[in-house]
């Protein structure tokens, strides 16, 4: 048996990367999925997003541990395209239990970016499209009765300022961060009554393709001081996408049902420093 057996959950950003390895994880604890995830490129981002043979790839990841997975292309930043995916989906799998708003951009190193463009896109995608998870997700949770988690992932760039640079790219990604925090807390005080839980996480580096690209690299090759302000405490350069989600599945698990409106860093002692 699972700690998860029984239990559906919505996830965004799960064609590959953290968000692949989130439903992974908590298929192996018996968790139905929602995966979600565009599957197209958004103009501002300088890396190759998802694509449909990702998605699939993670159906079928999910397929051999023998559990549902209803998977659909959608964009957060939509609100009633996601509502549709979402309604669907509860009425095959049935109730959400568990939100994963993991859909996520960044966009350093682009060349000549229009950084208005720039702050905008990262603002609805990484904070917008959170709240459009939530919203989208919670009523069936809601009308379930049966209590149910929350995490939303944030970065160590969402409690602390360290790498601004003055640019759309890097300003909106850690004003988006901060963000999250703040919608987890609002959330976490009006889903308490619901029995409902929600927390954060704040990775450091992860090992996946938004970070690690020619792209990204190169930005820190051109900015060493911002790659001396992103290191770890501990002697990693960067953690697994795994590793995120063992964090995450403790937090929707009974284990820690007691536990909410937590901020949780997985950084390797980045935010200790």
């Amino acid at each position: 048996m699972g700690k998860l057996d029984g239990k559906v959950a919505l996830i965004t950003g799960a064609a590959r990367g953290q968000g692949r390895s989130h439903a992974i994880r908590l298929a192996r604890e018996g968790a139905d999925i929602i995966a979600v995830d565009i599957c197209k490129q958004i103009d501002s981002v300088p890396y190759p997003l998802s694509t449909p043979d990702d998605l699939e790839r993670t159906v079928k990841e999910i397929e051999a541990l023998d559990r549902r997975i209803v998977a659909k292309q959608g964009d957060v930043r939509d609100f009633d395209a996601l509502q549709k995916i979402v309604d669907g989906a509860v009425a095959e799998l049935g109730p959400v239990d568990i939100i994963l708003g993991n859909a996520g951009i960044i966009q350093h190193g682009a060349k000549d970016p229009d950084d208005v463009q720039t702050f905008r896109d990262v603002l609805e995608v990484n904070l917008f499209g959170v709240w459009n998870t939530v919203q989208v997700g919670v009523r069936s949770m809601i009308d379930a009765g049966r209590g149910g988690a929350i995490v939303l992932t944030s970065s160590t760039q969402g409690l602390s300022g360290a790498g601004g640079t003055g640019t759309g790219a890097g300003d909106g990604y850690v004003a988006a961060k901060h963000g999250v925090v703040g919608l987890m807390r609002t959330f976490a005080n009006w889903l308490a009554p619901h029995s409902i839980r929600v927390n954060t996480v704040h990775p450091t580096g992860v090992n996946t393709d938004m970070v690690v690209n020619p792209v990204f690299e190169k930005f820190l090759t051109d900015n060493p001081e911002l790659g001396g302000a992103l290191q770890n405490l501990l002697p990693v350069p960067i953690i697994e996408p795994i590793d995120v989600s063992n964090a995450i599945a403790w937090l929707v698990s009974d284990d820690a049902r007691y536990v909410t409106g937590v901020t949780l860093p997985v950084d390797a002692g980045f935010m200790a420093k």
